[in-house]
């Protein structure tokens, strides 16, 4: 007879805790405040006639709208290039090369070499002179595993139904004023509406069901899927098994686990066990509770068992991790800029 073990040392509780009685758990919203989404660059530049810009590999992730006119994105690995129009949004989240033309037979010289030529261009004359124009942001995260949002994407996110166009005019339109008019404040407030921009467009990307991939963020969109991720965020301490859970969405424990696996990509209790080292690394960093408070509030009644945990998810101790994390300097503030490479 098989046993549905639990997944960690505590006793499993006679019934699963009530879901959504006072709150509403918003799984997206709580991954990246635990990533901590830090914007490393926000503005926008010109790209004018036979430019192509390249951009080299880099760590974090890159939101860029085209607010003005229009040009030709090509992502390394991606095999067809991407005609940017007036209004598209779009999220590059795995770090690969990637170059901006106006023309796919231009050779691209490196960002760098080729900023000279129009930092000086502002939103303004952009506009007067009918000039391709991109805005955006460019951010790195402080929190760990950063791999379960951005693994979760295609390489290029793209926005472009005119729909959803419209559901990101208001934070375009503010951002191109922001650039345009250099206000106190305005390096900001220009970095959260590239900050929002991102949030929106990753929430536009779950809402469309074509662009529906494997991964955790896809399963926010599905109904029930979607009511088990939200259960294990508002109680990682509860001993969650693949029955408690199924029962909660209203499926048999056979299809809820198959379900799971097809559409996240992980079993239900590895989804469970990585959501609680995450949330342990982000207090092993960050705050002052000792170990045992912090195993104990995620479940596990001993620090053995939690320490095991930890191990196997994130491939070092806690103690060792929070000792490495807190040495490693924050990102210098000279690295932020009001212009976006």
């Amino acid at each position: 007879m098989t046993q549905n073990i639990p997944p960690h040392p505590a006793h499993t509780q006679p019934t699963p805790p009530a879901f959504g009685a006072s709150t509403h758990i918003d799984p997206l919203s709580e991954v990246l405040a635990v990533l901590k989404p830090q914007s490393l660059a926000s503005g926008g530049f010109m790209i004018p006639d036979g430019l192509a810009f390249h951009f080299p590999r880099y760590q974090g992730i890159k939101c860029y709208a085209m607010l003005a006119g229009q040009c030709w994105l090509v992502v390394e690995g991606v095999a067809e290039p991407v005609s940017l129009e007036a209004g598209d949004c779009f999220i590059l989240p795995h770090g690969l090369p990637f170059h901006l033309t106006t023309d796919l037979a231009l050779e691209p010289i490196h960002y760098t070499l080729a900023w000279d030529r129009v930092r000086n261009i502002t939103a303004g004359q952009e506009a007067a002179d009918g000039e391709r124009y991109m805005a955006g942001g460019f951010f790195a995260f402080t929190g760990s595993h950063a791999a379960m949002l951005l693994h979760a994407l295609p390489p290029i996110v793209h926005i472009q139904r005119e729909a959803d166009k419209a559901a990101m005019r208001w934070s375009l339109e503010r951002l191109r004023e922001e650039l345009r008019d250099r206000r106190p404040g305005g390096a900001l407030i220009a970095q959260q509406l590239a900050y929002t921009m991102l949030i929106q467009a990753l929430r536009l990307h779950l809402a469309d069901a074509a662009t529906a991939g494997r991964g955790w963020l896809s399963a926010l969109s599905d109904r029930h899927m979607s009511i088990a991720i939200a259960s294990m965020h508002e109680h990682p301490e509860y001993a969650w098994t693949l029955q408690t859970l199924a029962e909660r969405v209203g499926m048999s424990r056979s299809v809820f686990a198959l379900r799971f696996r097809e559409i996240v990509g992980t079993t239900p209790m590895e989804y469970l066990t990585r959501w609680r080292m995450l949330l342990a690394a982000d207090r092993l960093a960050n705050s002052r509770e000792t170990l045992g408070t912090i195993a104990r509030s995620l479940g596990y009644e001993s620090e053995s068992a939690f320490g095991k945990a930890f191990r196997r998810v994130t491939g070092s101790a806690p103690r060792q991790s929070v000792r490495r994390r807190r040495a490693t300097p924050a990102t210098p503030h000279h690295q932020k800029s009001n212009k976006t490479p």
